[in-house]
């Protein structure tokens, strides 16, 4: 089942159980993906292109959230988190840090990586394996670790 056929059935029952909020993010997130498609003069996106924008929709409300919290906002924090959820429950099952420790240590050794000169390489090696599985931060994190 593609995202697109998911994201109408779980729309159908939102509205079915009266559900506004995820109804209205279920929506918000169809119109992101419908609009990259025209964008790219696509009539569907591939499974790599709907991961991106997911990334991408789910990035924006976690810098929302981040917002709202500095800016005391505790009604929409609320409501931020919800919508992360909901985005969330889209998303590819998150890699656990040792699965990602392990996947790190096997793109150092294929790009041969053995200095922090090196970063560049490896990350530009790993971040298509970890696409929506992995934060880029904490990629980035453990990358340095494994280097230095």
């Amino acid at each position: 089942m593609s995202l697109l056929d998911r994201l109408n059935n779980d729309m159908k029952q939102a509205m079915k159980s009266k559900e506004k909020e995820k109804l209205s993010v279920l929506r918000m997130l169809k119109a992101a993906l419908q609009n990259e498609a025209i964008k790219l003069g696509k009539s569907a996106l591939s499974e790599d292109e709907e991961l991106t924008v997911l990334s991408r929709e789910l990035k924006q409300r976690k810098d929302s959230l981040q917002e709202f919290e500095n800016a005391g906002r505790s009604d929409l924090v609320e409501k931020a988190k919800t919508e992360i959820e909901i985005v969330q429950s889209y998303m590819p099952k998150p890699l656990t840090e040792e699965e990602l420790r392990e996947l790190i240590a096997e793109t150092i050794k294929e790009v041969g990586a053995s200095s922090k000169a090196d970063m560049g390489k490896v990350m530009s090696a790993i971040m298509p394996k970890v696409k929506g599985k992995a934060d880029g931060s904490l990629v980035n994190q453990l990358v340095r670790q494994q280097l230095s």
